[in-house]
């Protein structure tokens, strides 16, 4: 299950009761007015929750609170530091130094409640759930500082709570804000001395990553993919890198104007394929750079992306900036060979950190609409397809936010095909069976192809040119198939078979709900670039999502 929306929409309360009922474990990712959260699920039970409005760690609350002292709290994280895997901060106090356990769970468990009930008052901006498997969230240590329970709390009693407190405090006219109070204990200043007392050098300007003579250099990591970013963080941590990960661009440059006024100077990780800040595009990595570099010439930025783009790759280029580093795609991160692609994408970051910075400042203002087909009148180097794939795309997403329920989101599907294929049909994928739904381009008497194309069935179990879509679950051009079931399609479809065919598989909930077959006959033209489209089909499938979690629940709330 993966959801995305607006809070407009889809209140806190209805998404906390969604993922309870369904006792799925992942991450709900919160965006609204350059305020981000987070809030992890294990089994439908919540046992974490960040704000970027406080700044509240576990240690400062300990000591706050006198439950400990600062000197039991730094014997605590020199333990920590020298453990491998590092257990939390909590369990440490309670096994080593004999701090009573049940204290520690409830400020624990205040903090992540008052956190929780301060997202209600979040009443508009967007939310994103990602699925995640149990293992990896309990072992998720990117903060040894963090708020984190064993045992969960009930996503439903919170969502009860939350809406009563939040009701209270309207009527009364408070707020739930989170206070922002400056931490009692600089954390930083006492994790760099349990650093160095543990034996870690102090790493020289020759040494030091991205030879900036701090210990450590820290890294915003901005990737939309939640998990990805997660993993990536932890091996750049365990490079020497302070990280810090971030989902959203305002977030991520309010954070960077709060550090540059500080006296810091993060390097900026990018991941390229993202949303833009008004929700219309895709290269919002792009728009960041644009952003960080606009208002701080001086910080270095990389860009890394999961599709090969080579009109952003040549843009880059131009710019004199190292080449956009290869990152896996978030379906392979769980797998080994993604784990290995993560782990080389953390030591090329290191490498290119270790090199000198080049000299020099670059605009990306005015280069970068024009490489987006976004300024008609001024020249571009992309392709006059690609560039039209790219504005299509922009506004056929925006449809896809708003699209009728039921046929729409199909609908939109195939108008998009249009633009890179001369004949479509779309498929749902039914029990052991795909069915023709709709099509476009069929050169046989309208009314007979429309029924023609209903009337086509092929089992997902034959042989077929469908299968290897159907089981690696991602787009690809193939060569039209020689089967029975191939030459029965061919048929069905006029009686011609192409040289080649477009396969984009639509998932939701992680399985294949609907497939859309795309040739060029009758002119039978090599396929351009069907960046666009794939990534159109991605996002059908979250909307498709969407739309059937709201049929669920409108349908509950009629019971």
């Amino acid at each position: 299950m993966s959801l995305v929306g607006n809070l407009e929409d889809l209140g806190l309360g209805d998404i906390l009761q969604i993922v309870s009922l369904s006792r799925k474990s992942g991450v709900l990712v919160l965006a609204s007015r350059n305020r981000e959260g987070t809030i992890v699920f294990l089994n439908g039970q919540v046992i974490r929750a960040t704000s970027s409005v406080s700044r509240d760690n576990l240690g400062d609350l300990l000591v706050r609170q006198g439950v400990v002292d600062l000197e039991t709290l730094k014997n605590a994280l020199m333990l920590q530091k020298q453990s491998q895997p590092p257990p939390r901060l909590g369990i440490i106090l309670s096994e080593n130094f004999g701090i009573p356990k049940d204290g520690i769970d409830k400020i624990v468990k205040e903090t992540i409640e008052n956190i929780v009930y301060s997202f209600f008052g979040w009443t508009e901006g967007t939310f994103s759930f990602e699925l995640g498997e149990p293992e990896e969230l309990a072992a998720t240590q990117l903060n040894p500082l963090q708020f984190m329970l064993d045992q969960g709390l009930n996503p439903q009693w919170l969502a009860m709570e939350g809406s009563r407190i939040f009701d209270e405090k309207r009527h009364r006219g408070e707020s739930l804000e989170l206070p922002s109070e400056r931490p009692m204990v600089d954390m930083e200043a006492l994790l760099r001395e349990v650093d160095n007392a543990a034996g870690v050098a102090v790493v020289t300007s020759d040494s030091a990553p991205g030879g900036s003579g701090l210990q450590p250099v820290q890294i915003y990591l901005v990737d939309d993919d939640v998990f990805t970013g997660e993993f990536l963080g932890r091996l750049l941590q365990e490079l020497g890198y302070q990280v810090m990960t971030f989902s959203e661009a305002e977030a991520t440059l309010e954070a960077l104007e709060r550090a540059v006024d500080e006296g810091e100077n993060p390097v900026v990780v990018i991941d390229l394929i993202m949303p833009r800040m008004d929700g219309a595009g895709i290269l919002g990595g792009m728009e960041v750079l644009e952003q960080v570099h606009g208002r701080y010439p001086d910080l270095r930025a990389l860009l890394m992306s999961d599709h090969a783009h080579p009109d952003a790759e040549r843009h880059v280029h131009a710019l004199g900036l190292p080449a956009i580093l290869a990152k896996p795609k978030k379906s392979d991160v769980r797998d080994e060979a993604g784990r290995n692609a993560l782990q080389s994408l953390a030591q090329a970051i290191d490498s290119l950190l270790r090199e000198e910075p080049a000299q020099g400042s670059y605009n990306f203002g005015a280069d970068l609409l024009k490489e987006l087909g976004e300024d008609s009148g001024a020249a571009t180097t992309i392709s006059a397809q690609g560039s039209a794939g790219l504005r299509q795309l922009k506004g056929m997403l925006q449809e896809l936010s708003h699209p009728a329920l039921g046929g729409g989101i199909i609908l939109l599907v195939l108008r998009f095909a249009s633009e890179f294929v001369n004949r479509a049909v779309m498929f749902l994928v039914q029990d052991e069976q795909i069915v023709g739904l709709g099509q476009f381009g069929i050169e046989i008497a309208e009314v007979l192809a429309d029924a023609r194309v209903r009337q086509t069935c092929i089992p997902t179990t034959e042989e077929s040119i469908f299968l290897g879509a159907l089981r690696q679950k991602v787009p690809m051009v193939v060569p039209f198939g020689t089967s029975d079931w191939d030459n029965y399609l061919s048929q069905q479809l006029g009686g011609k078979a192409p040289r080649e065919v477009f396969l984009g598989p639509i998932l939701s909930e992680g399985k294949v709900v609907a497939i859309i077959y795309g040739d060029n006959l009758p002119q039978g033209q090599p396929f351009g670039d069907t960046e666009p489209l794939e990534i159109f089909l991605s996002q059908a499938g979250l909307a498709m999502e969407k739309a059937l979690l709201e049929r669920r629940l409108r349908g509950r709330n009629d019971d």
